[in-house]
């Protein structure tokens, strides 16, 4: 996975920002103001995907490139590493899941206004 990659993807979605919220390294994409997908500038070899708790657990013991969210809540967040046991369209597959469970989380008035 490349980071132009996922950069791409992320922002061909709906309602899609990117920012640097917390330092000028660590890049963030949101729905309506809601984080789905963090990545590191300075090594980007791995991103945090937001993820339905049961499905989190199943894949951290399916896959090796998914761990608990470093630096997130270990129940809601994974770190998904590229290059391992993954291929690309897996990854923005669970990108994709990510963004669909932050878009599903958000007021209907807030989804109708963007056309979510």
């Amino acid at each position: 996975m490349h980071v132009e990659l996922l950069r791409e993807f992320c922002l061909a979605k709906i309602a899609v920002e990117e920012c640097f919220p917390f330092d000028e390294n660590t890049l963030v994409f949101k729905v309506a103001g809601k984080m789905f997908c963090l990545i590191g500038l300075e090594n980007p070899n791995q991103c945090n995907l937001k993820c339905d708790p049961e499905k989190a657990v199943e894949l951290r013991q399916t896959y090796e490139a998914v761990q608990p969210g470093y630096h997130m809540s270990k129940i809601h967040w994974n770190t998904v590493h590229f290059n391992q046991d993954l291929n690309d369209k897996e990854i923005l597959n669970l990108v994709d899941h990510s963004y669909q469970l932050v878009k599903a989380s958000l007021p209907k008035k807030t989804r109708l206004e963007l056309g979510l």
